[in-house]
């Protein structure tokens, strides 16, 4: 059974303050007061296994309160409160709530840290460490009342931008169905307390995919060709609308393989360290950081056996090429 963090959104901050609540971790790693949690401003800390748990059980902490907002929130109805890259491309009020929870949360447990989050919210860090965060991964599913949307929460070192970072510690959290999935450096994946480890790499032929296409209806057309290229020459495809949960999903060998294009850091941050922790590797096109141009993700095996083929297919053509492909 999943161990559960006590601290929850239902109470204002100020009664967290001080106060030695427990928050848990996998069995076999001892657990830390939120006392303990917290990070004196201007501090630089080195890595060490130690920040690692530190920082996972911040994330899990956090994105359990997140998810408990969201999840709450999405018992009435839901508005839609903008629109980004496109028409499609939507914020609900719960989103930016969320944000705003997770901003101010991280603000009181970890001053100094820096701040990422895909609505806007940031913070430069004088602790080296970022948390870079995803308030509500899924929105459209989210919108629609589909149960597979999650909190992604990750801390890294360096600059917060793919192929700079470093990342130290991840949380993924649906809400919905009460998943939580975590990852610190050199300790492994886990769903609750059950270590998580990537499928054995088939041949292409019989791998399943996961993918997932973008806002700018120019760059679904060429998704799309190249997913119908695909589709007959893998096991099958699947699309479930929530990249964090796509990558949970490879480190815990429900798919075997995940690509995609146009993904922002937030969208893979946590999911990044979740993948490598449980043996698999997140790849970019030839020179390339993972993420905006394309990430993989899976066995190296599988990984390479994909890339190859989407290469031969002319799908890494720079989005900056074509006009509409670099619309997310």
């Amino acid at each position: 059974m999943e161990n559960t963090v006590i601290l929850g959104c239902a109470h204002p901050i100020s009664e967290y303050t001080g106060r030695e609540r427990m928050a848990s971790y996998p069995s076999g790693q001892r657990d830390l007061t939120v006392n303990q949690l917290a990070q004196p401003s201007g501090v630089r800390i080195p890595h060490s296994p130690h920040m690692s748990h530190t920082l996972v059980q911040v994330a899990t902490q956090l994105a359990r309160e997140a998810g408990e907002l969201v999840v709450a929130a999405r018992t009435g109805h839901v508005e839609v409160a903008k629109t980004k890259s496109s028409t499609v491309d939507v914020v609900t009020a719960v989103d930016q709530e969320s944000e705003e929870l997770l901003f101010s949360r991280l603000a009181t447990l970890r001053p100094g840290d820096g701040f990422l989050g895909e609505e806007g919210k940031s913070r430069e860090s004088t602790t080296g460490i970022t948390w870079v965060v995803d308030p509500i991964d899924g929105t459209v599913n989210f919108l629609y009342n589909i149960p597979h949307y999650a909190v992604s929460i990750a801390a890294v070192t360096g600059e917060p931008q793919p192929g700079s970072w470093s990342v130290e510690a991840g949380a993924i959290f649906n809400p919905a169905t009460g998943e939580m999935f975590s990852a610190a450096k050199g300790e492994g994946a886990f769903l609750g307390e059950r270590r998580l480890r990537i499928a054995e790499p088939p041949a292409l032929d019989l791998a399943l995919l996961a993918t997932g296409f973008a806002y700018s209806s120019a760059m679904r057309s060429e998704q799309a060709r190249v997913m119908a290229h695909l589709l007959p020459e893998v096991r099958d495809i699947r699309r479930f609308g929530t990249a964090s949960l796509d990558l949970a999903a490879v480190a815990a060998g429900r798919v075997d393989v995940y690509y995609e294009r146009t993904l922002m850091p937030w969208d893979h941050a946590a999911g990044e360290i979740l993948v490598t922790e449980a043996g698999g590797v997140i790849e970019g096109f030839e020179g390339l950081a993972p993420g905006r141009e394309g990430l993989f993700a899976g066995h190296p095996d599988i990984v390479s056996q994909l890339k190859a083929r989407i290469i031969e297919l002319k799908g890494d053509t720079l989005l900056s090429s074509v006009p509409g492909w670099g619309l997310s």
